[in-house]
């Protein structure tokens, strides 16, 4: 049995601009802008929700299968995911197109300007669940593109493969119609503070209500933590602290994603799921780009007691 991982593989490219865009772009000709930023350092990571989620899961011991479509530049990536036990037999190659990327420049007060090309993402929908062969125990729905989302999420409901619906940044792409279709496809949503009021703002389902529509609700707080609706349960999982200071915090909610998904696939209870995804985003809140953190399986035992004070629960 597996974790199926439905979500977008990108590459990100990222500047630092070592002055303010403000110098640099005259207000009252925004109009007709033309200028160009100096970028003393460039880095390129490897990302995308899929990518980020599954290389996650890779760190706690899984192999988990991933379900995407590529472009041909997607190789380099592709060999990074076999390194560390990744499954992408699914991970479709579309000829002539590119992986998605996404371009970014940060200027010293933090301002960002980006540019995101879908390239080969909107071909998700060329995948479909009839591939798999073996069972699969639990499957995340991540932002792939708004018709694969809808498409995978139908799938896995037909096979009756409990999933997790994350919409995360594409949530306003759905209707009302189609939002509360896919909350009552999913077995769990997950969400972000300001997701989880979007999602009351564009469907008329505050946590409230959502969370009697799902076995389960998670919703993600920043600094403060997760809650975890469960039936008539509310549990508060507070932030995992580790002692490592905070350095980039891209990717960490998809690190958080996996540790729900890890604890989905061992049975784990709602209180002991939450603290291990808590840990996941501590880790990769921790360092640089979403996957550049390296952790083995006896270290991640010894976070979670230092942070909660209690073993690894498995």
């Amino acid at each position: 049995m597996s974790i199926l991982v439905c979500g977008s593989i990108a590459y990100d490219t990222l500047f630092s601009f070592e002055d303010r865009f403000d110098n640099h772009i005259l207000p009252d000709q925004l109009h007709k802008i033309s200028t160009t930023f100096k970028v003393p350092s460039m880095r390129r990571e490897f990302g995308g929700c899929g990518g980020n989620i599954a290389y996650n899961l890779a760190l706690l011991g899984e192999r988990p299968i991933v379900m995407a479509a590529v472009g041909e530049d997607f190789e380099p990536y592709r060999m990074h995911l076999r390194r560390v036990g990744v499954d992408d037999r699914f991970v479709r190659t579309v000829r002539g197109k590119f992986t998605s990327q996404c371009f970014g420049i940060a200027d010293r007060d933090g301002n960002q300007l980006m540019a995101f090309h879908p390239g080969s993402m909107d071909d998700a929908v060329l995948n479909h669940m009839d591939v798999l062969e073996e069972g699969v125990q639990v499957a995340i729905v991540a932002p792939s593109g708004h018709a694969a989302c809808l498409q995978h999420c139908r799938e896995l409901a037909e096979r009756g493969t409990p999933f997790i619906f994350d919409p995360g940044q594409e949530l306003p792409l759905f209707s009302r119609e189609e939002l509360h279709e896919l909350v009552d496809l999913a077995s769990y949503v997950t969400l972000n503070d300001y997701e989880s009021e979007l999602m009351k703002e564009r469907a008329g389902l505050p946590v409230e209500v959502l969370r009697h529509r799902v076995e389960a609700l998670v919703v993600t707080r920043g600094a403060q933590g997760a809650e975890i609706y469960a039936g008539d349960s509310v549990h508060l999982i507070p932030r995992a602290d580790t002692g490592r200071p905070p350095v980039d915090p891209m990717g960490c909610g998809d690190a958080f994603r996996a540790g729900l998904l890890y604890g989905l696939r061992h049975r784990l209870g709602w209180k002991e799921t939450g603290r291990i995804a808590n840990v996941m985003g501590a880790v990769k809140v921790a360092s640089q780009g979403p996957q550049n953190h390296h952790i083995d399986p006896e270290g991640l035992a010894e976070l979670y007691e230092c942070a909660y004070g209690e073993p690894w629960p498995l």
